[in-house]
Formats: structure tokens, sequence, C-alpha cells
């Protein structure tokens, strides 16, 4: 049966030890098969058969689990969303200050007197001890009411046997207060005596430097979530369509496929379509990576979220709303981040057995030191720092915040990292296997050399070539017809126009008699009786040679390859120095593969497979145990993407080859594999990082909490500063995970910089515009508003004294919309300047 995949959003989640026992209570129900929770994300992916199991049984078991699970609404407004978010985060930060505000005079009543501050006399503990007992609680119940969520989640998952960080809150602030309490009504029967037994601050501090790390957590969380911003961000508002030969600005929501669209200069494109008229280049960056512009014409794809520079197109809209790339882009962005990775599980595991040993521990010190005579208030204090000190919050995040902020990175770099799994596995790969055609070549054939013979011209050659394969639909003749269109030759008349499969064709160009074709075809008509030495050295270099005669003579001959790309033998290079053996898999024959492989310098060739067997290859390669990715961009190479332990689709590829994939480069180019690999082990490091001071932290605060050093002289360790560390801790592993949006990938020799790494910001550029019957601050503001809201223009002054605007924009101004944008406005346009230096 069909699985289906869904998202949920989680509440109640606080540490690792909660992420395990929700993921436990999901797999638990009938008919689900995978379950993936993310402490950073509060999300939940979980696969089942739809037919054994419904969302409501899902959701029923995560509530007796004490958690809160709900559908992902796809359809959801963003912005909405986002409203929400910072709804909770204002709630969020009540709370801190309420915590706070009461917390600051709690600690200066409660420890006036042993610094050496006098108190005055109604709350002196001398003089007052009821009444000083009785304001440090009244202080720290609101306070409790602030952090009552500790106690309504901690208390129900430590009754269920599946305590976690809350519950380890909760135990120790209710000691402290309980403890403080019976000693308050002691008080007030007289027993003054206990009235320096009170421990009202440490409960009250405790609780307000959590919700401090819980905010400072909250909001670094925040930014580690960017890129999905920035992604919808890119998303055009509006679009102009073409309907009944008028043009109208419509929501982007409201275009459907198979409008006629049109895109000005500086204009975002706004869905997937083809160009049906004009000329243009495109900025296609901010899904790419790629900083070099596009250029478009007629039957060409245009991406929506990309930038039109230059020229005015209209184009048929063929992908809308969730089917366009950046749509999809996005929502797998969305699953990455709230993916795991297999290291992410270890933090898991270990936290569920965590919490219920840290509160063996909090009971054993706090008794073993009750028996050893220290005294009931030196034993909760002991119990009250080891339940704190070991909160497992930071070993949730180590992970997750890691992925969320490197896969986010990546989308940026023009590489879509499906998940934690192939984040993971990249950085663990011994062998690449690179398909050629499309992966290390460009793809499509090319005139690479021209010889011109018996006093023929070499631009002669091409343009009778060129003219002759004019109607011809082969992809060599393409290529030749291609190269002449290049340097602008004029096309020749061409009658009589005769094929002869698999030889080549027969051609009247301009009342010449023309044969173009193979070395066979030259011979069987008594062109020629041997090759060419110049024809055998191109042929040995992979090269496909075609020969020109006219008339009976032989003109000339035409190489055609399948050219490298320009950087994959730089990208190849950096792979082998990253220690990575590299592998060309193709059905090429071997005389092309090893021409191919001498110019990219690649480890192995293997030439010559089929396309169904490029599977059983990479499985020969992984048999010993190696670990191997493939890279891609074809329908055939489907299924060795699959076989591979990781798969690489090039972004030019076909879908299935993208689906196959585990990461998609967006770039048609080597470089992205180099900067995924180079972001993996980044990331990779990271998480050890996190990983490792989230465990030494917590392996190295519980002996001090317990007193275990205090045995010899050593410190103890105050419950408030516990509480402290604990919370820094949190945001320790958040701010580290953070330092991945800096990533930049590893420039080598030979690699245009644009290949891998987005343009940087360009120097805006300026337009002076002269506007009559501007008059009043009114007309000022108007003028602003108007252009301000044009695609492209960044920033705009307006000087009334002068009647001109200067305006800042990424590309030169379209002045023929900002000519009819001011005239609808009601003012004149009188000119354009470039502005004084």
């Amino acid at each position: 049966m069909d699985m289906e995949t869904r998202q949920f959003k989680i509440d109640g989640m606080t540490c690792a030890a909660c992420v395990r026992r929700v993921e436990n209570a999901i797999k638990d129900v009938s008919g689900v098969s995978s379950a993936s929770v993310n402490l950073a994300t509060e999300k939940a992916q979980v696969a089942y058969e739809p037919g054994q199991t419904k969302e409501a049984a899902i959701i029923h078991a995560v509530a007796a689990a004490g958690y809160g699970l709900a559908p992902v609404d796809e359809n959801s407004d963003p912005d909405l969303d986002a409203a929400k978010k910072e709804k909770e985060r204002k709630q969020e930060y009540l709370r801190l200050i309420i915590s706070i505000g009461f917390a600051i005079p709690l600690v200066f009543v409660a420890m006036a007197e042993m610094v050496g501050i006098s108190l005055p006399a109604f709350i002196n503990p001398g003089q007052s001890p009821g009444t000083f007992a009785l304001v440090q609680l009244m202080l720290t119940l609101p306070i409790v009411l602030a952090g009552f969520h500790f106690y309504t989640r901690g208390f129900p998952a430590l009754f269920k046997g599946h305590p976690n960080m809350d519950s380890l809150i909760a135990i120790g602030t209710t000691a402290a207060i309980t403890y403080s309490a019976v000693n308050t009504v002691l008080i007030f029967t007289g027993r003054t005596e206990y009235v320096m037994n009170l421990y009202y601050e440490t409960a009250g501090v405790i609780i307000a430097l959590i919700k401090v790390g819980k905010y400072m957590e909250t909001v670094s969380k925040g930014r580690t979530s960017g890129a999905i911003k920035e992604l919808m961000g890119l998303a055009p508002k509006t679009a102009i369509v073409v309907r009944n030969g008028k043009e109208a600005v419509i929501p982007i929501e409201d275009v459907a496929v198979g409008d006629e669209l049109i895109v000005r200069p500086g204009e975002k494109i706004a869905v997937d379509g083809t160009v049906t008229d004009g000329h243009t280049s495109v900025d296609e960056s901010m899904l790419t990576g790629e900083s070099i512009p596009v250029e478009k014409n007629q039957g060409d794809t245009v991406t929506g979220a990309s930038i039109n520079q230059n020229g005015t197109i209209r184009y048929r809209a063929d992908k809308v709303g969730k089917d366009t790339a950046l749509a999809r882009i996005i929502q797998l962005v969305e699953e990455a981040q709230g993916s795991k990775a297999p290291i992410a599980r270890m933090a898991d595991i270990i936290s569920s057995y965590f919490v219920p040993v840290v509160i063996g521990i909090a009971l054993v010190s706090a008794g073993a030191w009750l028996i050893g005579g220290a005294g009931v208030t030196f034993s909760l204090k002991i119990f009250i720092a080891v339940l704190v000190i070991a909160c497992p919050c930071a070993l949730g995040l180590a992970t997750p915040t890691a992925i969320m902020v490197g896969t986010g990175r990546g989308a940026s770099l023009g590489v879509l990292i499906k998940g934690g799994q192939p984040l993971e596995t990249a950085g663990r790969i011994h062998t690449i296997v690179l398909d050629k055609t499309g992966t290390i070549t460009e793809g499509k054939p090319r005139v690479t050399d021209i010889k011109a013979l018996n006093g023929f011209e070499e631009s002669d050659i091409l343009q009778l070539a060129a003219s002759a394969e004019k109607g011809s639909e082969h992809s060599l003749g393409a290529a030749v017809v291609a190269e002449s269109e290049k340097l602008k030759l004029a096309f020749l008349p061409a009658t009589g126009f005769s094929a002869v499969p698999g030889r080549g064709i027969t051609v009247t160009v301009d009342q010449k008699d023309l044969m173009f074709g193979n070395l066979a075809f030259m011979k069987e008509n008594q062109v020629m009786d041997a090759d060419l030495p110049e024809a055998d050295v191109l042929s040995g270099q992979g090269k496909t040679v075609m020969y020109l005669a006219m008339d009976q003579k032989l003109a000339g001959i035409i190489a055609v390859a399948d050219v490298v790309k320009p950087d994959s033998a730089a990208a190849i290079a950096r792979l082998q120095k990253m220690g990575l053996k590299t592998v060309m898999l193709t059905g090429d024959n071997e005389l092309t593969a090893q021409a191919i492989a001498k110019q990219v310098n690649i480890d192995q060739v293997v030439s010559q497979v089929m396309p169904g067997d490029k599977a059983d290859q990479v499985k020969q390669l992984q048999a010993d145990g190696t670990r191997v990715a493939m890279v891609g961009d074809g329908i055939n190479d489907a299924p060795a993407l699959a076989q591979a332990d990781l798969g690489f689709a090039i972004g030019s590829g076909t879908d299935v080859a993208m689906e196959s994939a585990g990461i998609v480069l967006m770039q048609n180019s080597l470089a992205g594999v180099v900067t995924a690999i180079d972001l993996s082990r980044a990331t990779l490091r990271n998480i050890k990082q996190n990983l490792f001071w989230a465990f030494f932290y917590n392996c190295a605060g519980i002996p001090l909490a317990a007193g275990l050093f205090h045995l010899f002289g050593g410190p103890t360790l105050n419950p408030m500063f516990a509480a402290g560390a604990m919370a820094l801790s949190s945001v320790s592993v958040v701010t580290n995970a953070l330092r991945l949006k800096n990533f930049k990938p590893t420039l080598e020799p030979g690699v245009p910089a644009q290949s891998i790494e987005p343009a940087t910001k360009e120097t805006p550029m300026k337009t002076l515009i002269k506007i009559d019957g501007m008059s009043c601050m009114h007309c000022a503001k108007s003028v602003t508003d108007r252009l301000n809201a044009l695609e492209g223009i960044t920033s705009t002054k307006v000087n009334l004294e002068q009647k001109q605007a200067v305006v800042e924009s990424k590309q030169p101004v379209d002045k023929d919309l900002v000519t009819r944008t001011i005239t609808d406005a009601g003012y004149t346009v009188t000119g354009f300047e470039a502005p004084p230096e």
C-alpha cells in the first residue's frame, strides 16, 4: 500500500528526552513506518499507511504521552504563521519580564543582610522574621506563574515514567519552595531560627534564568530558519497578465497555467514559463547561486522569482503555485530542516535514559550528604543543583540547529540538500562516480575544429556545411548550424536535400553540389580512398570528424565534440585533493571516454556501459564497503543515483534524476559537488562540537553539583549558578550552529568564483529624473512612494527646490515605465540625467 508522509506541529517539547518520547509514541501506532521529530523546528515528519491508521490515532498517541500534535496546514499563509510566532515570542518576552522583574527584588530581600545591607524594620529578618518570609513568598508566586508550564509539563511526564527537562526544573524548584514554605509556617509559630533557611530566591532565580535562556534560544532559533524566510521573500506579489489584448496587474495567486504574462526590465518573473516573444538576460542567482545572467530567447524557459534585466519579454505560464521551482525549493529546504541525521539519534537515545539517571544521582547525592551529617539545608542545595545543571536541552538542540543552518546555507549557494541523512553522508563519501554527458561535459556537441583543404577558407567550409545542414535535424548538423550563427555567417540557398542514414547528406548549395558526412560516405562516393592524418589526430581526441566535398572534390573537415565544461577539471582536482577517488561512468566508446578523462585527469574510466548497467557498476564499487556518491543528470542515471549511498542531480537534468537524488545542484556545474561536500563536512564538525560540549558540560557539571569536590575541600555549585550555566549552554549550542551561515565554498584556482558563490552586492546605479509639477511635501511623498514601488528601485530622494528625484537601482531604470508612473501620479517628467558625483 502507498505510504503517506505528513508533517505535524508539536507543542510542549523542551529537550532531547521529549524528542525520543514523542518519536516512540508515534512509532508505536500501528501502520506508522517512520517518524522523525525535530526539536529546533518543533515538527515531526511521519510516514504511515492511511489504510491502517488515521491522523487522529497519531494525535491521540502523542497526547497520551503528554504533548500536543496538530497537522501542518500546507496551504497556510506564511505571513499568518510568522504573525503567530511573533505573538508567541511576545508572550514569552512578557513572562521573561515578569520573572526577572520579581526575581531582582526577591534576591535583594533574601541576600541584602548577608552582604551588609540593612533592610527596613518591617522586613528585617531580625525584627520582623514573619514578614521577611512572607514577602519572599509573595515575590516568588508571580515568578512561579510565569514559569507554570514547567510544572504542567514536567510533573505529568514524571508520573508517566518519562521525565524530561521540565521535570527536573519542576522537582528542583518545588523542593526549594516546599522546604521554604514549611520553614515559613514554623517561623510564624515562633521558630524564628528557621529565618535563614529560606530558599525562595533559589527557586525564583532558577526559573528566571531559565526563562532568559529560553528566550535567547527562541530568538537564535528564529535566525536559524532565516533561509526559508529569504526564499519566501523572493516570490513576487503581483504579475502583469495579458487578457483580451489588455494588460492587467493581478495577484500572483490568480495566475493560471497558460496565461500570457509580460515582464519588463528590473521586474521579477512571476512564475515558471516559456518565452513567447522578446529577448533578454535573466539574473537567476537567487535560485542557482550562478551570478552570470542567462540569455533568454523565444522558446527558452524562465523561472519564477528570477530578475529580468534588460529586455521586455512575453512568456507563457507553465507552472504556478506549488508547482514552481521556487515552491519546490522551499518545500525541499523545509523537509530537510525538519529531518534528522543518523548522528542525532545517539543524542536522543542517551537523553531518554539521561533524565531518569540524573534524578537518581540527585536523590543519591542528597541522601548521602544527609546521612553523612551535612544537614537538610546543604543536602537540599545538592539535590536542586544536580537536577538543574543536568537539564539536557543543549543535547536536543545540538544536531537539528546545525542541520537547519547548514541546509539553509546550502540553498543560498544553489545546493539543495534533501535532509539530514544526505547531509551527513556527503561528508563520509569515499568515491565519486560521475556521468560524462551533461555532467563532466556540456551535454551537447559543439564545433571544435575546422580544417580547410585545396584552397578553401575555413569560413567558406563552415558557411557551406551550415547551409547544407540548415534543414537537418541531426544533432551534429545542429552543432554546425549553431557555430555558423554564432559567427553571424549568412546561409546560402540550398535545394535538393537528401539524407543517407548513417552516412551523411547530399545537397545543392549556391548551385554547387555538396556532400557532407563521414569517411565511409566519402569512400562510397569515390571522393577519397583513405583517411587524412589530421582527421586521425582529431579522432584520437574523441572528436567526431565530418567531411565536406564540393563537386566530388574534398574541401575540408569539421570536427564536433561534446566539450568539457570550463570548471570540470578544477572541480575534479579539488575532489581528489579532498581525498576522494573519482570515476567516470559513460556509455560512450573507449576512445572518446579516454580523451575526456585525459582532459579532466580523472582516476578511473568505465566506458561502454549500457544505461541499465550503471547501477550494477555502482554496486560493484560498493562491494568492499566503499561509500559511493553518484553524480548524474539524465533518466538513465536515476537507477544509479538510487543505488549509490548518495545521489547528486545536476540542476539542469530531468525531474526523474532530481527525485532520485539526495542532493540537487541548481547550478549546471560540478563545483556544486565540491560545495556540498565541503558544507557537509563543516556541518558534521559543527554537530560534533555541539555534542561534545553538551555532553562535556553535563558530565563535568554533575560531579561538581553533587558535591564530589567538596569532599576534598573544594567548592559546591550554587543552584542559581547551575541555572545560569544550563541556560547559557543551550544558547551557546545554537550560536555555534549559526556560524555555519558564514560558510564559504573553497575556491580552487581555475574555478570561476561565480560558479560556486553567488555574486556580491553590486554598487547601486543612480539616475536623476527631472520632474515638473511638484510643489509640496505631499507631492514629494507621492513621487517617492510611486518610484519605490517599482521593481529594481531601492531608494528615492526628492528635491523640491530643484524639482528632481535621484533613484538608486540594481539595473538601469526603464525610462518609459518611470515616465508612465510619474505621469499617472499627476506630474511631468522633463528628462533623465546622470547625477553629479
